[in-house]
């Protein structure tokens, strides 16, 4: 069983389609899990319509994203957890959870413990910028986790059996920003983290079409510099784009 986990705040733009998107799965039993931060809009009101389970943030303190899978994934019951984004959708969803399935059951040296893929962007909404910095991106991701087994992934799409998230203790909860790729870091130490180049998903690359690409690129570095020297974020609040 596959558990696909939702973090939200704010997203009645695109919430409905992409859990549509994921109705067309068929292949394997699965389950959608919304876990939401306490969001304003009719985000709340789509979730309880189109979602399997619905889990709501319940804390004064402004919820991070890592808090949010976590909260998720503490009602899950499949055997595998796929966090994606909001804004995400899966193309050829029965293909591509064969194959991601495959690749966590083929024999190898090293047990796969955590499955990324190439992120693209909506071709509709795909700038010159986007295609050639989420190249950059999906390759680096590839050279470190394939190359290195160093460890590397956003946010988008990760796919982690249970059993290992449980071992790890899910997602850093303090860390605000970075979480993601945080938690590949983690999971390098333990077991094989995997790109597979011939799977794709597709967002909306919100943020970089609203900051633009040299502020987004300027602030991911910054935050790397100071995860790596203070193991936290460099911002407090993660500021959404929606």
């Amino acid at each position: 069983m596959i558990s696909i986990i939702i973090p939200t705040l704010n997203e009645e733009k695109v919430l409905e389609q992409t859990i549509l998107s994921l109705r067309k799965l068929n292949v394997f039993p699965y389950e959608i899990i919304v876990s939401d931060g306490k969001s304003t809009d009719k985000t709340l009101d789509i979730a309880k319509k189109y979602a399997d389970r619905v889990v709501e943030y319940k804390d004064t303190a402004r919820q991070t994203i890592a808090q949010g899978r976590n909260l998720g994934a503490s009602v899950a019951r499949g055997d595998y957890l796929v966090f994606i984004d909001a804004d995400v959708v899966i193309p050829d969803i029965n293909n591509f959870f064969i194959k991601a399935i495959g690749l966590f059951e083929k024999p190898r040296k090293k047990k796969l413990i955590g499955l990324t893929v190439f992120v693209k962007v909506f071709p509709e909404m795909r700038t010159f910028s986007d295609g050639l910095f989420f190249d950059i991106l999906n390759f680096a991701n590839y050279f470190l986790n394939n190359i290195l087994n160093k460890g590397s992934a956003i946010g988008e799409f990760q796919m982690i059996p249970t059993e290992v998230f449980k071992k790890v203790n899910g997602y850093n909860e303090k860390i605000v920003v970075g979480e993601d790729a945080e938690m590949f870091r983690r999971l390098s130490h333990i077991g094989q983290v995997y790109t597979e180049m011939s799977l794709n998903v597709f967002h909306t690359s919100r943020r970089a079409h609203n900051v633009g690409w040299p502020s987004l690129l300027f602030f991911t570095l910054k935050n790397m510099i100071h995860l790596k020297l203070f193991k936290r974020s460099s911002v407090l609040e993660w500021e959404p784009i929606r």
